[in-house]
């Protein structure tokens, strides 16, 4: 029987939403493993949208589910409706969606909100010992629904030992914060939490190209069905 996979989307754009290589790269490498996926999102407004042309910000209001459903080409449930007990798994692909729309990291770091729903999605497939993988920035939303609750997850965001276009030391502090135990991984490496049975990768938080990307998403749903 095939494993059932949901993932969650903050958006559609990496400035402002979901990464929409990484999630794209996450339902691909869920098929080819031989799952069913099934794409969800908050449906909410998203704190802001950017021009990704130039980076302004736009006079416009986007909705996140909206957005979203742009990438599951209309497949998609408001996360309002996510149960774990229907998957086997969850998957939170990267993008600043992860860190505007799901938490509020980008501005208050890990002293940021966690959307609620999010929380609840990522706590109870946790306590249900089912997989849970970050990409990304994803992680931090592991880190942050996680805080407080006693687990101490083995998370990755990156290595500082090869570039990034980000402050992997400060992100990977923040996680240290909420309770997490960072790990430095490579965009070649993933870190797999066997206890937690939870995977994280790097992906675009390190220099990378899309096939490197590529790769590294695959990693970690590969290690996702045998886990």
């Amino acid at each position: 029987m095939s494993k059932k996979i949901a993932v969650i989307l903050s958006g559609c754009g990496v400035f402002d939403g979901s990464e929409i290589h990484e999630a794209v790269f996450t339902l691909l490498a869920i098929t080819e493993n031989g799952g069913k996926y099934q794409c969800f999102a908050p449906d909410i407004d998203q704190h802001h949208v950017l021009d990704h042309r130039t980076g302004n910000e736009m006079n416009e209001k986007r909705n996140v589910l909206v957005e979203s459903a742009r990438i599951a080409r209309g497949n998609i449930l408001p996360l309002s409706e996510y149960k774990s007990s229907e998957y086997d798994g969850l998957v939170i692909p990267g993008g600043f969606g992860a860190a505007k729309n799901l938490t509020k990291w980008a501005f208050s770091g890990p002293d940021g909100e966690i959307n609620e729903e999010v929380k609840d999605a990522i706590a109870t497939t946790v306590k249900a010992k089912k997989t849970v993988v970050g990409l990304c920035m994803g992680p931090t939303v592991i880190a942050k629904a996680l805080e407080g609750s006693g687990i101490s997850s083995h998370l990755t965001v990156g290595s500082t030992n090869e570039p990034s276009p980000y402050d992997i030391e400060a992100i990977s502090g923040g996680m240290e914060k909420t309770g997490a135990v960072a790990e430095m991984k490579t965009i070649r490496e993933i870190t797999i939490d066997s206890t937690l049975k939870i995977i994280t990768a790097p992906c675009y938080m390190m220099e990378a190209d899309i096939l490197q990307v590529r790769n590294n998403v695959k990693q970690a749903i590969d290690a996702m069905f045998i886990s």
